[in-house]
């Protein structure tokens, strides 16, 4: 019964908190009145619901899990795609990713044919510093075997208090022999800048992977290592990123445009118009800009391409955003758990929604093949004049696709021969390093690394032909270089090699004087718009 107690509780403080912003901000008291009723009598059948399930249900019933997992998730879904609820664990890991820190050891980790896996420790990290490498199976934690465990469980079991010892088991490929590494916890940044650097000689490059509390501190530290009033040029990476804090993306776009110029705006039905303005703005600092977005650039992130595309601040390049633009106020409950409840919808300075359709199409669909269900997109102008869409994300002014996998690059993904993703290291890595433990930054994939993959093929079955290898020669020295630089040398210069023939990245570069007459322009439009010689500093 306590548990029961427990889950209703928490049901009716859902619903509350949902009559309560209604309450508060609805349009009549009336109104408000009857659909107090109303929940109260949804409340009651919602116990007599839970009752009978407990007490006639085939086996025992986790009312807990029942409510958890089905009743509020299944009521928010309702609502649409983006309200969640965060359980004890979901809610602990929401705030560490606001704050950009956690304890633990620092590294990332996977499943993997049944077992954790590390991805990759974090440079100067407790893990990185003893020594753990991508591609290290996850053995034990503390004499307590992995095996049968979530990759979530191993991940809590590696999180503690900061000056806690862990001892960690590792299998690693070329040992017959387990490796045991005992580790003293620290503090964790999870950074949202993790890289900045200058991919040709006056152009800087900054990927900002978050909005969490320390972006706009990350982002200006980055801008000041560049020295970005010296630039010729900046590409901005958001690809991939999902988002956060809605003050750190108005930050971030504050930092590229003129003081007052309009960053975004949200309004919903129980909730006022509220206009975000850069209130610092660049000073003076008029750097051309190009920003790189993709299909899981989301939120905070749509908010500064569209801000900076709007005012034709700088060239959106790359593929169409994931297009969210509802607007969640986290609410803590009861037990440690949260709630994330859509409030609003965000608008650009234009006046295009950001937000994509998600009433006319499956959550799949929604979530998995954006390309159905946007139907006619909305236009709007530029400064300039310019036109740009909304309804359905942020559409890039220069598209440039990331390009597909062949089957013969699939088969080796999807053998793991090679990593499928930027982070980790795939089973000829690992295979590799085992015959040859170190390298040199001046290495380079030749003849006698690729006759190495011939044999880790043959060993591991794998067919191929030479046709294949020879069709596929610069892709496979190239990959097979990133993987064992991120092994060897850190995520940081592993990222630096991938970035040399990633398309969008050099595309991004070849459009920055673009950029630059753009917005030279912008300006003068706004200039003689406003009859003044030039734009209020």
């Amino acid at each position: 019964m306590q548990s029961k107690g427990r889950g209703l509780l928490l049901v009716i403080a859902v619903i509350s908190l949902s009559a309560v912003l209604g309450g508060i901000y609805g349009p009549s008291v009336r109104a408000t009145s009857a659909s107090t009723t109303d929940i109260q009598d949804s409340v009651k059948q919602f116990n007599r619901l839970v009752a009978v399930v407990q007490q006639n249900y085939t086996d025992p019933v986790d009312i807990d899990r029942a409510v958890y997992s089905g009743a509020i998730p299944g009521m928010l879904r309702v609502l649409d795609p983006h309200s969640a609820f965060f359980d004890r664990r979901q809610f602990a890991i929401l705030k560490e990713d606001q704050r950009g820190r956690y304890f633990g050891v620092g590294m990332m980790v996977a499943p993997r044919d049944g077992r954790t896996v590390v991805l990759a420790p974090f440079v100067g990290s407790p893990a990185y510093k003893a020594g753990i490498r991508p591609g290290d199976v996850i053995l034990k934690v503390d004499d307590v075997s992995t095996a049968g465990m979530s990759n979530a469980e191993v991940a809590d079991r590696l999180k503690g208090r900061k000056g806690t010892v862990v001892n960690i088991t590792i299998g690693r490929e070329g040992h017959e022999e387990p490796l045991v590494f005992t580790i003293t916890r620290d503090e964790i940044p999870r950074h949202a800048v993790d890289h900045v650097l200058h991919v040709r000689p006056g152009i800087g490059y900054v990927r900002v992977t978050q909005f969490n509390e320390t972006t706009n501190t990350e982002l200006s530290a980055a801008l000041r290592q560049l020295d970005v009033a010296h630039l010729d040029g900046l590409v901005l990476d958001l690809r991939g990123n999902p988002g956060g804090l809605l003050n750190e993306g108005v930050a971030v776009a504050d930092m590229f445009l003129e003081k007052q110029q309009l960053i975004v705006y949200h309004r919903g039905r129980s909730s006022q118009e509220r206009r975000y303005t850069a209130q610092r703005g660049n000073n003076g600092v008029s750097v051309p800009l190009v920003i790189l977005i993709n299909g899981n650039s989301a939120s905070a992130s749509e908010i500064v391409a569209g801000a900076i595309q709007d005012h034709d601040r700088g060239l959106i390049v790359g593929e169409a955003s994931f297009g969210k633009g509802l607007v969640q106020s986290v609410y803590g409950l009861s037990e440690d758990a949260g709630l994330a409840l859509t409030t609003a919808r965000y608008y650009t300075p234009s006046g295009r929604l950001i937000q994509r359709d998600y009433k006319a199409v499956s959550l799949y669909d929604y979530l998995y093949n954006r390309r159905n269900g946007n139907g006619a997109p909305e236009v709007r102008q530029t400064d300039s004049g310019r036109q740009v869409f909304g309804g359905g994300g942020i559409t890039p002014d220069e598209v440039v696709a990331a390009p597909p996998y062949n089957q013969f690059q699939q088969r080796l993904l999807r053998r793991s021969v090679l990593w499928a993703f930027e982070i980790g290291v795939g089973g000829f890595t690992r295979y590799y390093l085992a015959q040859n433990p170190s390298i040199g930054k001046e290495f380079s994939v030749d003849a006698a690394v690729l006759a190495e993959l011939r044999r880790y093929l043959d060993k591991e079955k794998i067919r191929f032909t030479e046709a294949d290898l020879l069709e596929n020669q610069d892709w496979l020295k190239r990959r097979i270089k990133r993987e064992l630089f991120v092994s060897v040398f850190g995520l940081q210069e592993g990222f630096k090699v991938g970035l040399e023939d990633d398309p969008q990245v050099q595309r991004a570069i070849e459009l920055l004087p673009q950029a630059r007459a753009l917005y030279e322009k912008a300006r003068r439009t706004i200039a003689q718009r406003s009859g003044a010689a030039e734009l209020p500093r």
